[in-house]
């Protein structure tokens, strides 16, 4: 019988395309390609008895053209601070072995250009969210204003690895990755983020 596993936090990503991003509407990106780095903090989790309270996760996804019709690169980064059945659990689940939603994004999947433990250091603070992995990555974004201050949200949008939740519109302040022959950085182009909630 497969594992049973629910996993549900905060989630946030940043990629190269203008705010808001079209690649959530099914149209192609603003750049001519996507480069998008996604990040999970687990608040409440478990895959079968092991525990994941507090772990954190990180995908690099590049999309050399429209994100339906091509075949993404993608790497996997998964909290350093994971025993080994921890680990092997966040790997299933956040790159959709393990099924649930995130399996959906399988078959858009061309290359893995890898799957490995490291310091994934997330932040949440207000309308602000960061997220750091050392000689890797960073990735801050911020809340855009809406009318009267408020929020600006997408509901239901028809492509995102977080079905279920209104997510609130960002701009990036940066956004660097430096792994496998990638060299980003950009700032002042597109975030999301909301809380997610996965199960098998």
């Amino acid at each position: 019988m497969d594992a049973q596993w629910k996993v549900a936090g905060t989630y946030f990503e940043a990629c190269n395309c203008e705010a808001a991003c079209p690649c959530v509407f099914t149209s192609p990106p603003t750049d001519g390609d996507c480069k998008a780095l996604i990040g999970w903090h687990i608040d409440r989790g478990a895959f079968s008895d092991t525990t994941l309270d507090g772990l954190n996760a990180a995908l690099f996804a590049y999309a050399p053209g429209h994100m339906l019709q091509t075949k993404w690169k993608v790497a996997l980064y998964v909290d350093e601070r994971a025993d080994t059945q921890q680990m092997d659990a966040l790997t299933k689940i956040f790159s959709g072995a393990a099924g649930g939603h995130l399996s959906a994004l399988m078959p858009l999947i061309g290359e893995v250009l890898g799957v490995r433990s490291a310091a994934i250091d997330y932040r949440l603070e207000g309308k602000q969210r960061s997220l750091t992995i050392p000689q890797v990555a960073q990735m801050e974004i911020e809340a855009m204003p809406g009318q009267d201050g408020e929020d600006v949200t997408l509901s239901r949008i028809p492509f995102t690895p977080v079905p279920g939740y209104p997510t609130v519109v960002c701009r990036s302040k940066r956004l660097s990755f430096h792994d496998h022959g990638f060299d980003v950085e950009i700032s002042k182009k597109n975030g999301f983020y909301s809380p997610f909630s996965y199960q098998s």
